[in-house]
């Protein structure tokens, strides 16, 4: 599905590339966490997926296509939801005659469930929405277009905690083997449960590219009363003792990914070798 090989990309020649010699596969089927600090790099590299903007070497390749030639083929079988965007002031029922056209395997039945999911009358101006149910109505037209090739900005800021339970259970439900999603967000409680693969950036590398059951297979996360012993590997303090993780010794367990980011950016080198 996506084939990055020794990505390197500047915006300009007098300031660092953000990348370089950047590799990453990533395939279908699966819904993708991309998480990183901020300036890490991370809208960058989706925009480069998406071609918005065009590597100065190396190589992008998705579905086949390259993006940065944004060739009809490859268009239709994408949409991206950014953390900004623009929407014009028409009605979602205008806005959806102009626009699912352009996506041969678009679910007009879909729409209408996630449209009611969501309590947004397809009579309503785009443009009189709140933030927060314009984000709400992206998103339902985006899971419509059934594109191979999602990729979500911060998909739950400006959604209410009732519409962030509505968000999980629509994108876990609609979603068909062939799609990859990415979703890139600090918000991290809102999706872990969404998400199967971990591709965090730092300075511009990938240091982490893990399937959550890889994860869970090498770390134990729990609670405990004490963040002592030579087998924790990392402790953050929460109210009545603290978050640790382990070495996994017996089968799997829930992978914390909020704890898990924390402690590959902040944790030791020991704790870091083990999801390499």
């Amino acid at each position: 599905m996506i084939d990055i090989k020794n990505l390197i990309f500047h915006y300009t020649k007098k300031q660092p590339p953000p990348f370089r010699d950047l590799h990453c596969e990533l395939n279908a089927g699966s819904i993708v966490g991309l998480l990183g600090k901020n300036g890490a790099g991370k809208t960058t590299l989706l925009k480069l997926m998406t071609g918005l903007l065009f590597p100065t070497g190396g190589q992008v390749m998705v579905n086949g296509h390259q993006p940065g030639k944004r060739q009809p083929s490859f268009l239709q079988d994408l949409y991206f939801v950014s953390e900004e965007f623009y929407i014009p002031g028409i009605s979602i029922s205008n806005y959806i005659k102009a626009n699912a056209g352009f996506y041969p395997r678009f679910d007009l039945d879909l729409l209408h469930r996630l449209l009611s999911d969501f309590e947004l009358p397809e009579t309503r101006s785009l443009q009189k929405l709140s933030y927060g149910q314009k984000k709400k109505f992206l998103i339902s037209f985006a899971l419509a277009t059934k594109c191979r090739f999602l990729v979500l900005d911060e998909p739950t800021n400006g959604l209410d905690i009732p519409s962030k339970s509505i968000f999980r259970r629509v994108l876990a439900g609609s979603l068909d083997e062939d799609q990859l999603v990415i979703i890139s967000t600090h918000q991290v409680k809102d999706v872990e449960n969404l998400i199967d693969r971990i591709v965090m950036l730092e300075n511009g590398q990938f240091i982490m590219q893990k399937d959550l059951y890889e994860i869970s297979s090498r770390l134990h996360f729990s609670t405990s009363s004490s963040a002592d012993g030579e087998d924790v590997l990392y402790s953050e303090v929460i109210p009545g003792g603290y978050k640790i993780i382990t070495p996994q010794l017996n089968g799997n367990s829930s992978v914390d990914i909020e704890l898990l980011f924390n402690a590959i950016s902040h944790g030791s080198q020991k704790l870091k070798d083990y999801v390499k």
